[in-house]
């Protein structure tokens, strides 16, 4: 790479939302890059190896589209100038661009997936006889952090993984595996992409799935049901018009049967004690490291240590299996038909193989739980001595997550939400990941997971 080229990266990647290493020292930075079109614009795909001044490295993927005079409808995506000769001898400068927000450089991503092209260490797997579209643009979704995809018209969507791993990503892996079962909550992978990498297994680079038309967000309608329930003063959960118990237990029941169909096709094992003990061990470990960003942790750390403990001695029968990983009400989308379960990568800053690995369903049990309670009290930031919407958001938070695990033990004949200790340790787990979370971000929301962690540490459920 030109220092010219890495020095304008360096300048660049720290303030996108996808690079994982802000406010890292930058020790060292290698690239190797390649071609993907040579059409106009440019299309140019750069793997950017990243070493740190306290240790460790990352792999990024960031194409790139070049110009030769500066684009003012594309000064969001600027990267930066970089010296270069023109065909004549003389000094000119190549103008970057982010590609994955040019909408000029994205149909090549899609014309090389139908004809399952090779281009340098990039391969390209069409999956199954589906339609991709060709010839069309894509357009950025803007709200994504670790990842950054593209909307193709209204028939499909295009994730390019911005931080490189060894190994198939989950996301890809699942998706294949629930083809075969025609699941009616998933939207249905297209293909993928690998990347080559010099001594391991190939990177996943990107993955192209089924657009899901005229969805909405799972986070966006039960806010949007938590705020008509703040608005009607005398009327309890179950009597506002915008009551989102129903959406709840069917989402439970979509739930359990994702959930099963990746008990049957991909693989299983029972829990044995170790296992359970392992459990308890991290989530411990986990507590104590959250102490030093959240010293508030330490009036429940007694309650929580009780609560892990109880995992190790559960008599609880497991069976692991493949899971969502990250699962909460911005990972689906209901439809005029149902519920669509998204994005089975697992939790993206967790290195590839721990998301690869077998867990039980209650994780994601747990993390939904979770979710319903930020549904229910994200509003209560604004006004948190409010003690009359406290009590709102406690109803509607019980009434949603009865309503999930009712619909999940009705598809499953499994009550997920009984008398069970990993469940409670699942969900303590998160929420003490949620506090470290808010303490470095939106420490105006720390209250959140500290209040639900009262009830958790002491054993309520």
């Amino acid at each position: 790479m030109s220092k010219a080229l890495s020095d304008v990266l360096r300048e660049w990647m720290p303030h996108q939302r996808w690079f994982g290493g802000k406010g890292r020292e930058w020790a060292d930075v290698t690239e190797d890059g390649f071609f993907l079109s040579r059409s106009e614009p440019v299309l140019s795909v750069h793997r950017v190896r990243v070493t740190y001044a306290d240790g460790g490295s990352e792999t990024y993927l960031v194409p790139l589209s070049w110009r030769a005079h500066p684009d003012e409808e594309l000064s969001s995506a600027f990267v930066g100038a970089v010296p270069a000769k023109g065909t004549d001898g003389e000094d000119r400068e190549n103008y970057c661009y982010d590609a994955m927000r040019d909408r000029d450089s994205t149909p090549p991503w899609l014309a090389h997936l139908v004809s399952a092209s090779t281009v340098g260490p990039m391969h390209f797997h069409p999956a199954g006889a589906a339609a991709i579209p060709e010839g069309v643009p894509g357009d950025v979704v803007s709200t994504e952090q670790s990842n950054t995809s593209l909307v193709y018209g209204q028939d499909a969507i295009f994730k390019l993984f911005r931080r490189l791993e060894p190994g198939l990503n989950p996301d890809v892996e699942i998706g294949q595996a629930l083809r075969r079962t025609e699941n009616p909550y998933i939207a249905p992978l297209l293909g993928y992409i690998e990347i080559d990498e010099d001594g391991a297994e190939p990177a996943t680079a990107a993955m192209l799935q089924t657009f899901v038309r005229g969805a909405s967000d799972g986070w966006r309608l039960a806010t949007a049901s938590v705020r008509d329930l703040y608005a009607e003063g005398d009327l309890h959960a179950d009597e506002v018009g915008g009551d989102f118990a129903a959406d709840s237990e069917r989402l439970g029941s979509a739930t359990a049967s994702v959930h099963a169909d990746l008990a049957r096709v991909l693989d299983t094992e029972p829990a044995d004690r170790e296992w359970f003990a392992a459990t308890a061990r991290a989530m411990t470990g986990r507590l104590e490291s959250a102490l030093a960003v959240v010293p508030q942790l330490e009036e429940h750390l007694a309650g929580l240590r009780a609560v892990y403990a109880a995992v190790a001695d559960s008599p609880e029968e497991v069976v692991r299996q493949r899971v969502h990983g990250d699962f909460h009400l911005g990972q689906v989308l209901r439809t005029a038909t149902g519920w669509v379960v998204l994005d089975f990568e697992g939790e993206p800053a967790r290195p590839l193989a721990e998301r690869r690995q077998l867990d039980s369903p209650l994780r994601d049990v747990a993390g939904m739980l979770r979710s319903f309670d930020y549904a229910a009290r994200h509003m209560l930031v604004e006004q948190p001595d409010d003690s009359q919407r406290a009590y709102r958001a406690q109803e509607w938070a019980v009434r949603n997550r009865g309503a999930f695990c009712a619909g999940y033990s009705a598809a499953s004949g499994i009550d997920p939400c009984g008398d069970s200790p990993l469940l409670r340790a699942f969900e303590a787990d998160k929420a003490v990941y949620e506090c470290v979370y808010e303490a470095r971000n939106r420490p105006n929301w720390l209250m959140i997971p500290l209040q639900s962690l009262t009830r958790l540490a002491a054993g309520a459920g």
